[in-house]
């Protein structure tokens, strides 16, 4: 396969395709430090270079495996040794930027932060955000139609795209670089693309959609009692700040106590007591600074008089508003634990109390001592859970990481499987699915029945089929 290689630098030049060898000095991933797998990395620069691409590998019967920024959690980015990884780290360009039709045209490397920082020097702001806003790219957010902290807002990534180019499995082409909030013209093929990971096509340039600048913020935590205030709350906060409400995060105790503990590194500052059942980060943006914050204050304060909120804090500045949130994106933390189990899904509100209740009586006739750690996106029906099934094995360190970085042994690899049993199973009676905001990859595939039905995925297959007939597009990745 080495003239595979000779033929590849020909077409993105030499120093842009990596062998195995030199793959193997890069990170897995955002959170593995173990040596990349691939035959071979190639760089392209531009949607030409990754036709041709695609046209040699379409030729060859070769597996190619996209990459973004590498931080997605399915496993999606898994590449195997005889596979070449196509990587869009050389595709980072923000192509233009039209104010008046407020879109953004971008290569599908563009790391997230970076679109949004160019957004708000025109006055504008792009409505999708992340905790790994400064790694991730668009071309990745678009693949696995990101989700995020302003969901409750402006939707999904899905919400956010207006058009979009991609490349094919035998190098075609295919270019819907919509501009327009209105066109009916036939059937929408960019929606093809958004949320299929890589498996449909390779996503090169896409088309933002871009929103007015809000850049006024009012951020508070909230502490509960039970969950019920939580949900009565959010619907009291929705109700009063309407279009205003841009975040309303949850955060169960056992996470809260973890993210503020002072005897761990890393921990944030405690802003409420660590004794309360639940806790809510809450958050409006708007334009007009001194009635925003009368209409956020008065929110709280009617909440607070209805017996909603136990307790509460309002930040008073950036720094303050950024200790709060760091609360939430404190997810490292619970990672230290060794081994933890990772869970991104979505379910019904009324139903997520009694979800939780179910799950930790069966976790813990497992293992009497598991952690549940739970938080989310409330609003948008969103949770995370990470299981610590030993938690008494802890590494009080910020730079190590859970399961990510070491490997499960026989047992723990049946724990897991026995986990995920639990955690999924009930998933289907509830209306829930495994799957909120990250894609099935290849770890959540076996479970994927739980979610969608045996002609949905029969559907999947057809689609797949019909755009990657020898199957070298992300091979057996989601179906």
């Amino acid at each position: 396969m080495s003239d595979l290689i000779s033929c590849l630098k020909k077409i993105v030049g030499d120093e842009h395709v990596l062998n195995h060898d030199e793959v193997a000095l890069r990170a897995s991933h955002f959170w593995d430090s173990s040596p990349m797998q691939a035959f071979a990395l190639v760089k392209p620069s531009n949607t030409n270079e990754v036709s041709e691409v695609l046209k040699l590998c379409h030729k060859r019967g070769q597996a190619v495996v996209t990459h973004g920024g590498v931080t997605g959690l399915v496993d999606g980015e898994k590449a195997s040794m005889s596979e070449v990884v196509l990587s869009l780290e050389r595709m980072r360009n923000i192509e233009s930027i039209d104010t008046a039709g407020r879109t953004m045209t971008v290569q599908a490397g563009c790391i997230l932060q970076h679109a949004q920082e160019a957004a708000r020097e025109h006055g504008l702001l792009y409505g999708l955000d992340l905790g790994a806003r400064g790694s991730c790219t668009i071309g990745g957010n678009v693949s696995t139609n990101a989700g995020g902290l302003s969901v409750l807002r402006y939707g999904m990534t899905r919400e956010q795209v207006l058009g979009l180019e991609a490349v094919l499995a035998d190098g075609t082409v295919l270019s819907s670089m919509n501009t327009l909030l209105k066109n009916n013209a036939g059937y929408d093929l960019k929606q093809l693309f958004i949320g299929s990971e890589g498996t449909l096509g390779i996503v090169t340039r896409v088309v933002l959609r871009l929103r007015p600048n809000t850049p006024t913020v009012h951020t508070a935590i909230l502490a509960f009692d039970n969950f019920r205030q939580v949900s009565d709350t959010l619907a009291h906060m929705s109700a009063n700040l309407n279009a205003q409400l841009n975040a309303f995060e949850i955060i169960w105790n056992e996470f809260y106590r973890l993210s503020t503990s002072d005897d761990i590194q890393g921990a944030a500052r405690a802003p409420l007591p660590n004794n309360y059942a639940v806790y809510a980060i809450v958050e409006s943006q708007g334009t007009n600074n001194q009635a925003d914050q009368q209409t956020f204050m008065q929110a709280l304060e009617s909440a607070i008089e209805n017996e909603l909120i136990v307790d509460a804090v309002v930040a008073k500045s950036e720094t303050e508003r950024a200790q709060i949130w760091t609360i939430r994106e404190n997810v490292d933390l619970v990672l230290r634990h060794q081994p933890t189990f990772i869970y991104d899904i979505s379910l019904p509100i009324v139903s997520m109390e009694s979800y939780l209740a179910g799950i930790k009586q069966q976790l813990q006739s497992l293992w009497p001592e598991v952690v549940v750690y739970a938080y989310g996106h409330l609003a948008d029906s969103n949770l995370h859970i990470t299981i610590a099934p030993t938690p008494q094995n802890y590494m009080n360190n910020p730079g190590t990481n859970n399961t990510q970085t070491v490997q499960l042994n026989d047992e723990q690899k049946q724990w897991y499987k026995e986990c995920n049993k639990i955690m999924f199973e009930p998933l289907t009676k509830i209306g829930g699915t495994v799957s909120a905001e990250h894609g099935i990859g290849l770890m959540k595939k076996p479970y994927l029945h739980y979610s969608r039905t045996e002609a949905e995925i029969a559907t999947m297959r057809l689609l797949k089929n019909a755009f990657d007939p020898t199957n070298i597009l992300n091979p057996g990745k989601i179906i």
